[in-house]
């Protein structure tokens, strides 16, 4: 792909205007850590919930859909669809917990809902494990897709593109913090979209495709366009949507859909303005990420199996292509080489900032736990507010390196992601169960986290050297389900509960309510204490019918757009009525929910 000079000056504004935001707000991100990794507690809900959807438009989505539509079409996206479920259980149970709980991470939350030397090392082992280990898992993942985009659209050597794109993006993440990383959101989130949705545009008009229409009705993509699996086809319905539907979204933790909330989602809310502005920011993501986001990706997806029918003749357009990044998922970037100057460059800044927006993201993320819930913490209690900021933006220049180092040793975004499912296997439901049942502890998560890891391990690295026959994907994440989830019940059924006073504690803060704290009300009662919810209703019933109805709409919204997209008139306006219903419902429900948390 030839670049012109226009395409180089809008890649070139881009870098400035990006790098700009983070040395404006340099000054205000360094005055304490608090400013650094949350930006003061003041952020509203739009700000919030744009640099959420910014943050999960990585460089390696557009890769990670092709690669799903091109296998098993568009009915192949509810294995992260499906995580919408987990995503309104966050918007209408968790946010409002998580903003009254007032920790600074949501690792703090350890050492506010346990006690002990327990609560400590967990706190302090998940500090590493999260923010340095699974982080830069995650972000090499984001920055193979940035090596494929490189390699194919401008022939770059994958160290030459990590080079490149992770310059600026330290220096604005390292420089601003959180308040620059929401800013340079916002700005790459309308690059992002208005660039891909252009592109869509370009990519459908190409004589090739020739219009909308001609790309539906095409043999090679016209069985590629149900929204749900073959029915008669068992396989592909059990792994494609019965198991994400039913098992996956409540019992696998993943980054940025993390059943109770958690990761960079709970560092957005903690820094909301108040509870509603939690609330708003998180919803708008759902919406935003799950029912308008998807299309252009697949249209692209699709019209790649047009022009390019097998990986083949991806690699016969490209010779030059290495062999280690050719795959299905590397359809996407070769379907932007179509592009006419101008919009190519547009549209590369736009992959850039969709790139720059997740790393950044979990730039700040990471330096946060290994600042305030390690090296605070453990290393130097007493260390200033200026030793705590140096110490973060140390980290976001290591998080960074060491993320493209693992980049290199990566081939696919799909092969990533399915690791990274199986290494949370088992550990959502605790997530879920540890603000509302009062017998879960410290030696919980420890028996999850170490469980689910090592399962992980056996069935990506183990099971097969040992002569044993490889298991298909969804059978390691069923068995890494049950077995962690039997081995964390077991322990927390087996040892002791958290300090009473902590209990007492952490429920007069937060209020969860509900049966699973009905002994520690007891215990509670008989101490003298008086807790705060006494004789109010418990909203949480009310809050899971919001969340269901919640799904039904975005999902709605999210079909409705693809009938109408299809052409079938009758489908798209039942879907757009029923979307239109069911947020008629919410709107009213969260009406008397407020109320509710008023009195």
């Amino acid at each position: 792909m030839t670049l012109t000079g226009i395409d180089w000056l809008f890649i070139a504004l881009f870098f400035i205007i990006s790098t700009a935001i983070g040395i404006i707000t340099s000054r205000q991100a360094g005055k304490s850590a608090q400013d650094f990794f949350l930006s003061g507690r003041n952020m509203p809900w739009w700000l919030l919930g744009v640099s959420m959807v910014a943050t999960t438009f990585s460089a390696d989505t557009p890769n990670l859909v092709a690669d799903i539509v091109r296998n098993n079409g568009v009915a192949g996206n509810w294995v992260w669809w499906a995580f919408l479920l987990t995503g309104m259980l966050t918007v209408f149970v968790y946010a409002r917990l998580w903003r009254k709980s007032g920790v600074l991470t949501d690792l703090e939350f350890y050492e506010v809902r346990y006690s002990g030397k327990e609560a400590a090392f967990l706190r302090g082992f998940r500090a590493l494990y999260l923010g340095v280990f699974f982080n830069i898992c995650i972000m090499a993942t984001v920055s193979l897709a940035a090596i494929k985009i490189g390699n194919i659209m401008l022939g770059f050597s994958p160290v030459q593109t990590l080079l490149i794109a992770s310059v600026v993006t330290v220096i604005y993440s390292s420089l601003g913090g959180l308040k620059g990383v929401l800013i340079t959101d916002f700005f790459q989130f309308i690059i992002a979209m208005g660039g891909i949705l252009w592109a869509t545009f370009v990519i459908l008009d190409l004589p090739e495709i020739n219009g909308l229409s001609n790309l539906l009705q095409h043999e090679n993509v016209a069985d590629k366009l149900n929204f749900l699996p073959d029915f008669s086809d068992t396989h592909n319905l059990l792994v494609l949507f019965i198991i994400p539907i039913a098992v996956q979204w409540w019992s696998v933790w993943y980054p940025g859909a993390e059943p109770g909330g958690g990761g960079y989602i709970a560092q957005r809310m903690l820094s909301a303005k108040n509870e509603e502005n939690a609330i708003g920011a998180t919803l708008f993501f759902n919406v935003a990420h799950y029912a308008l986001r998807p299309w252009p990706w697949i249209i692209i997806s699709l019209a790649s199996l047009v022009l390019f029918p097998e990986v083949a003749d991806i690699k016969k357009a490209f010779p030059n292509i290495d062999d280690s990044v050719l795959g299905h998922d590397i359809a996407f970037p070769a379907m932007l080489t179509y592009l006419p100057a101008g919009l190519a460059g547009l549209v590369l800044a736009s992959l850039i900032a969709a790139f720059m927006s997740t790393i950044s993201t979990h730039l700040n993320w990471g330096s946060s736990y290994v600042v305030y819930d390690f090296y605070k913490r453990f290393v130097d209690p007493n260390a200033s507010e200026k030793a705590l900021v140096n110490v973060g933006r140390i980290t976001t220049v290591g998080l960074m390196v060491l993320a493209s180092l693992l980049a290199l040793a990566l081939t696919s975004a799909l092969e990533a992601f399915n690791i990274l499912l199986s290494i949370g296997a088992g550990t959502g439901l605790l997530f879920i169960l540890r603000w509302f049942w009062w017998r879960i502890n410290a030696y919980s998560e420890i028996t999850a986290m170490l469980v689910s890891f090592v399962m992980a391990i056996y069935f990506q690295l183990i099971h097969h050297r040992l002569g044993f026959d490889p298991l298909p994907d969804y059978m390691n994440l069923i068995l890494g389900i049950i077995i962690t989830t039997i081995a964390w019940v077991t322990v927390t059924l087996f040892t002791k509960p958290s300090d009473e006073d902590t209990l007492i504690k952490f429920y007069k803060l937060v209020s969860p309510g509900g049966p699973g704290w009905s002994k520690l009300k007891k215990i509670a009662a008989d101490k003298g204490e008086t807790l705060p919810d006494k004789g109010k209703a418990w909203n949480v019933p009310l809050e899971i019918l919001m969340m269901i109805i919640g799904c039904f709409t975005v999902y709605s919204a999210l079909f409705s757009m693809g009938y109408w997209i299809y052409g079938e008139t009758t489908y798209a306006l039942i879907l757009t009525v029923l979307g239109i219903a069911g947020s008629i419902f919410l709107l009213s429900s969260w009406k008397k929910l407020k109320k509710g948390y008023a009195t």
